[in-house]
């Protein structure tokens, strides 16, 4: 269990990847996207350094 929490953060890393190509090849205005991914990628990154401070 501590191992899959350990790589939580990548997971959510290439969610936010995923959701920017959905982004890219779709014609859409809105931002929304946009912003959820960005707050994919930070937080991803952010949990990726804490969960690998403590679980190390």
């Amino acid at each position: 269990m501590k191992d899959l929490l350990k790589y939580l953060g990548i997971f959510l890393v290439l969610l936010g990847v995923v959701i920017l190509g959905i982004y890219a090849f779709q014609s859409m205005i809105n931002n929304v996207l946009l912003v959820v991914a960005g707050l994919f990628l930070v937080g991803g990154v952010s949990l990726y350094i804490i969960f690998n401070r403590i679980f190390d």
